[in-house]
């Protein structure tokens, strides 16, 4: 039982004011700090001597918006309802 209960845990809060998530859990921040690193790798990965701008933007920009829609995903998989917010409903 108690393992059902775990399984379904949220590991993304909606913010208070406005729209999206934050981490609660363990398992929510370990894939935000996946997330800056895989980013960070993907800057450093590039070396601007050897590569040519016209093929390295389109990469970056590839790979940061593939990352960044899998952390979205992610997010709403496993978290809250995505919905505006504008404080506490009374």
């Amino acid at each position: 039982m108690q393992e059902d209960q775990t399984h379904n845990k949220l590991w993304f809060r909606s913010k208070r004011y406005g729209l999206g998530w934050y981490p609660v859990t363990w398992q929510g921040w370990l894939s935000l700090l996946l997330y800056v690193a895989a980013m960070i790798t993907q800057i450093y990965s590039v070396e601007p001597d050897k590569s040519n701008a016209s093929i390295v933007i389109p990469y970056i920009f590839t790979q940061v918006f593939s990352l960044t829609a899998l952390l979205i995903v992610l997010c709403y998989l496993k978290g809250e309802k995505l919905e505006w917010r504008w404080g506490n409903k009374k």
